[in-house]
């Protein structure tokens, strides 16, 4: 009874949006908040109502508190929390086009197409014309369209049925191939070494708000074409077959939902490196706490991938500052084990049955 009691509280829906959205909340201010100089929240509030609403005058607040949100800690916050948001919906939506909770961009190498298109372009510095800054996250998603497009060719060459578990052997096998792709570009470089290195080892630390206006366009976009396609992500996680029978155009969604995700996580990765789990670990959480009807399982992913990639991003520069450690270090450290733990669980699930 008391088990029935708090899955229909999980269940309301108002109640699953106010938890994510005050996790969001608290992850915001504490990701401002915390760090070298601690900033009062008070402080912060005062700060973004200055310059956004123009009700308090800056003078009233210390200069050097001012400089540190606005210049800082507030754009390195907020890229975090797209780059999380854009690989829990790419996520999420893997997840339920496949029906499989090991589904996610970084095991069906969509993350390591991505980085392979961002390597190249700063390998080569390429430029395309009148794109200026967004070369970067334009080839990145070309390469983790491509990616994708290729993992499914293969696996269908594999088996005709593509089945899951075969995709996300295929999605592995791409990984490790454009892994070595990236290690020997690495190893051809000069100069650039140091800042391949690090980029690829993930991070939101100094990027600023170019960088925010970068990948801004293309999670609305990508997060959009998602959204527009909800129903149609319930109808395909009950099987094609099924989801062709109640009249969804199979090939065209699927074809529109994986270009979405691999606009997502292409500029995603593009802005930030590889961070691997986000997209596996949130939709997975999401999905047991909230129930499974992508109407709500896309947005909550969404605020939930946010804050969490906000508080990774914390402490990860400052569990052992004024080191900073790459961000992905905290992501694979939470992700590793559930990852095992889904595993395990599906395996029990099959022997059962």
């Amino acid at each position: 009874m008391q088990k029935l009691s708090i899955q229909k509280f999980l269940n309301n829906k108002f109640i699953a949006y106010l938890a994510a959205g005050s996790f969001l909340v608290l992850s915001l201010l504490l990701g401002i908040s915390i760090g070298t100089v601690s900033v009062p929240i008070f402080t912060i509030l005062q700060i973004i109502a200055a310059k956004l609403v123009g009700i308090i005058s800056l003078d009233q607040i210390d200069p050097m508190f001012s400089s540190i949100v606005w210049n800082i800690r507030l754009p390195r916050v907020i890229l975090a929390g797209i780059v999380g948001a854009s690989l829990a919906i790419a996520g999420a939506a893997f997840q339920g086009l496949l029906r499989n909770p090991l589904a996610d961009p970084y095991t069906l190498g969509v993350s390591s197409g991505a980085s392979v298109g961002a390597v190249l372009t700063l390998f080569f510095q390429f430029s395309i014309p009148f794109a200026g800054s967004f070369t970067l996250p334009l080839l990145s998603i070309l390469f983790s369209f491509l990616t994708i497009f290729f993992v499914l060719a293969f696996a269908r060459k594999i088996e005709r049925s593509m089945k899951v578990e075969t995709i996300i052997l295929t999605g592995i096998i791409f990984s490790s191939f454009l892994g070595a792709i990236i290690s020997l570009m690495i190893a051809l470089t000069g100069d650039e070494l140091r800042q391949i290195i690090g980029w690829l080892l993930g991070s939101v630390s100094m990027r600023g708000w170019e960088y925010i206006k970068i990948i801004l366009p293309f999670f609305i976009l990508g997060s959009a074409i998602l959204i527009f396609n909800v129903k149609e992500l319930n109808a395909m996680s009950f099987g094609e077959e099924r989801a062709q029978h109640l009249g969804v155009n199979v090939q065209k969604r699927k074809l529109m939902i994986l270009t979405a995700g691999s606009i997502l996580t292409g500029a995603a990765v593009a802005v930030s490196g590889t961070i691997g789990f986000v997209g596996l670990v949130i939709p997975h959480l999401s999905r047991l706490l909230w129930g499974p009807d992508h109407r709500h399982l896309l947005p909550l992913s969404i605020i939930t991938g946010s804050g969490f990639l906000i508080l990774a991003d914390l402490i990860s520069r400052t569990i052992i500052s004024p080191v900073e450690l790459p961000i992905g270090v905290i992501t694979a450290l939470v992700g590793a084990p559930v990852f095992a733990l889904i595993l395990l669980q599906r395996r029990r699930k099959e022997r059962s049955e």
